[in-house]
Order: C-alpha cells, then sequence, then structure tokens
C-alpha cells in the first residue's frame, strides 16, 4: 500500500461506522457546497463532462449533474459511494472508486469542469504538490476548475491541514490560470477564511 493510501485508509472505517445516520461526518452537510452552487448560479450554460474529487455523499455530484454536466464522482471510500448511489438513485451520475493519485489515463486533461473541495487538505501535506498536480492534470484544455479549500491560520494541528498561499499557488505551476480568487470569511473549528478559486487550462 503507497503511503498516500495509508494515510487515507481512515476515511472508509468513519463512513462504515456512519453509513445509517451520517450525523458523524463533520463534512457531510447534506446539501450542495454553497461555493459550489455559487459557480453554478453565475455561470449560464453548464455542458460537457464534470468530475467530483472525493465525492462523499453525493450532494455536489447531484447539482453538478442537475445543472447539465456529465457527472463523475470518485472517491477512496467505496461506503461513501453507496451512500451516495442509494441517495441519488435514477440519476445518470457515475460512481467510481478511484485514487486521484493514480487515475487512468483516460481522465488525463478529459473534464471540462473539475470540482476540488477540501479533499487536498484532507491528507497530510507531504502529499500536496502530488495531489495538487493530479487534479490539476484531469483539467481539459479549457475547461475549468474550482477548489476550495481552508486557508491555514496559527493552528496547524490535522487532520485537516489547511492550505497556505504558497500551497495553493502550486496550481500556477501545474498548466492552470487563475481566473478568479475570493477568501471567504466563516466561523470554524479549521480556519475563519477558506479559499474560492477558479481556473482555467488554457488550450
Amino acid at each position: 500500500m503507497q503511503e498516500h493510501n495509508k494515510a487515507s485508509a481512515w476515511f472508509e472505517e468513519l463512513y462504515k461506522q456512519n453509513e445509517n445516520t451520517h450525523e458523524n461526518i463533520p463534512w457531510a452537510k447534506l446539501t450542495v457546497n454553497p461555493l459550489l452552487q455559487t459557480y453554478l448560479d453565475t455561470k449560464k450554460e453548464h455542458k460537457g463532462k464534470a468530475l467530483v474529487i472525493g465525492c462523499g455523499l453525493g450532494d455536489d455530484a447531484y447539482a453538478l449533474s442537475k445543472a447539465g454536466y456529465e457527472t463523475l464522482a470518485i472517491d477512496i471510500s467505496q461506503t461513501a459511494l453507496d451512500i451516495a448511489e442509494k441517495r441519488f438513485v435514477g440519476t445518470a451520475i457515475v460512481y467510481e472508486k478511484q485514487d486521484i493519485f493514480d487515475m487512468p489515463k483516460k481522465y488525463f486533461e478529459y473534464f471540462d469542469f473539475v470540482f476540488e473541495a477540501l479533499t487536498i487538505q484532507s491528507l497530510p501535506r507531504e502529499f500536496r504538490e502530488k495531489m495538487i498536480k493530479a487534479v490539476a492534470d484531469s483539467v481539459a484544455k479549457n475547461g475549468e476548475l474550482l477548489v476550495v479549500a481552508h486557508k491555514k491560520e496559527l493552528v496547524d494541528g490535522g487532520p485537516p491541514w489547511p492550505l497556505t498561499q504558497v500551497e495553493i499557488d502550486h496550481f500556477k505551476s501545474n498548466g492552470v490560470q487563475q481566473m478568479s480568487f475570493e477568501l471567504i470569511k466563516e466561523a470554524s473549528h479549521i480556519s475563519n477564511t477558506r479559499f474560492r478559486i477558479l481556473y482555467k487550462k488554457m488550450a
């Protein structure tokens, strides 16, 4: 087992323990991420292939599918995928157990829209640059990538491990151009600031 797999193995156990209630899964809000919904509300046309990284219980994937995307939802936890598929039965969402570090070659520069929210920060910092590259590699030419992550403040006990500005800037070193940059203030025990950044991969 690779080191990043060991670091993420606890996800499956957590989902299994909370399969019936979902109450103790801290990131499972059972609704679309509002920072993704803002994107969907402000952009008029939604078409092509979308990817949700670390889809969890499926709400973001459902929002993208409903907006008009052909949506692939991936997670390292099969239990999470099973729950999501049951919650949104009858939709066209495709669920796959995938490791973002080891995506099939067919998914290289494949997706017209990629959503990454809070997944990078869930793994220790030593995997950060590799994961950022893997996320950027999945974006098609002229495709867009929306990244949501907590911004590192003074405390750094994890998981999760919020991203620094230097770390988030690694995206720009991996073939994507920053289109918009926002710092969203919110009350959170993780960090009181979130990055919301939209990137585009130029042809």
